[in-house]
This record gives C-alpha cells, sequence and structure tokens, in this order.
C-alpha cells in the first residue's frame, strides 16, 4: 500500500471513529477482500474464513473509537484478523489450506491447455508445500507474499520484534523450498 492509501484509510477511519457509519462501510468495502483473502489461505476453509472475516469487521466496528491515528488502520484491522484466526486454530487444532487455482494469476492471456494444466499443476504444488508449513510460518509468508505487507507492518500485525519477522520469512521459504523439492 502506498501513502496516498494509507493517509485515505486514516481519513475514513477518524470519520468511523467519530461515528460515521458510512465511512466505516468504505473501509469494510475497501478491506474486506484483502482480510477475506488472508484468512481463507490461513484457516483453509472458505465459509470459516467467511464467518472470521465478518468478525473481523464486527470487532473493528465494536473498537473503532480505540484505533489510534499513529497506526496504520490495515495493520491494525490485521491484527484483529490474526487474533480470531488464532483463537480458531486453537480450538479447530487443524489446518487445511484452500486451492490457490482461484486467484493465481496467469501471466499468458490467452494460455493454451498445456499451459493451463502447467499452472494448476504448479500451483497444487505450491499449495502442498504450504501445506506443510508451521502456521507460524505460513502465516509470514502470506503476509508478506500475498498481502505484501512490509517486515514493518508484519511485525504489527503479529506483535513480533522485526527481527523475529525477518527470521521466521527468512525460515519459511527455505521450508517451503524445501517442501516444494521433495
Amino acid at each position: 500500500m502506498n501513502a496516498d492509501a494509507d493517509l485515505e484509510d486514516m481519513r475514513y477511519a477518524v470519520r468511523a471513529s467519530a461515528g460515521d457509519a458510512n465511512a466505516y462501510a468504505w473501509l469494510v468495502t475497501r478491506h474486506q477482500g484483502a482480510v477475506h483473502r488472508y484468512l481463507v489461505r490461513l484457516i483453509g476453509v472458505p465459509e470459516i474464513a467467511r464467518e472470521l472475516t465478518q468478525d473481523t469487521f464486527l470487532r473493528a466496528y465494536q473498537a473503532i473509537r480505540t484505533w489510534q491515528p499513529e497506526a496504520r488502520f490495515l495493520t491494525w484491522l490485521f491484527r484483529i484478523a490474526h487474533n480470531l484466526a488464532l483463537d480458531h486454530l486453537r480450538r479447530a487444532k487443524h489446518v487445511r489450506l484452500e486451492p490457490l487455482d482461484e486467484g493465481l494469476d496467469v501471466p499468458d492471456p490467452a494460455p493454451g491447455p498445456e499451459k493451463q494444466l502447467e499452472t494448476r499443476q504448479r500451483a497444487r504444488e505450491l499449495e502442498r508445500a504450504l501445506a506443510t508449513l508451521a502456521p507460524a510460518h505460513r502465516e509470514v509468508l502470506l503476509l508478506r507474499e500475498i498481502e505484501e505487507m512490509s517486515y514493518e507492518d508484519i511485525a504489527h500485525t503479529l506483535d513480533l520484534n522485526l527481527g523475529t519477522v525477518r527470521s521466521r520469512i527468512a525460515r519459511a521459504r527455505t521450508a517451503l523450498l524445501a517442501a516444494l523439492r521433495t
């Protein structure tokens, strides 16, 4: 995200914290796709991810008055989603990943059947490899590579030291590469 988007988020979040329901609805519309995508890939069950996405925005709405303008709104929102996901995973004690085929960007606008098959196979391999990672490693990779968060934002979202985020991402990438080779 860029500085202009952060500034726009802040303007709407300030208005929402003052009770402007339309401003909050704008924030929901803007960020619900990213939150849902993150939760689907973290939890692995679309229906549960949908519920957790709704819970995230409900909790955020209930706590919007506690949001501090010094904090990025998106980081604060992902922190709520992260906490809800962890609570769910602790209760469920299992993790299943959703296939990546659906959201996979295909560089060729009109790939042939062989290219489509190859892309689907690579996505399944990546899905299988991601499923072998520890949840903490999978989570930092999803935030960094899929949601394109900065290391600093990941640290704030997960309430970790920056060095811990860097080491987890490095370990996660190493584990993912190893899993892809097997």
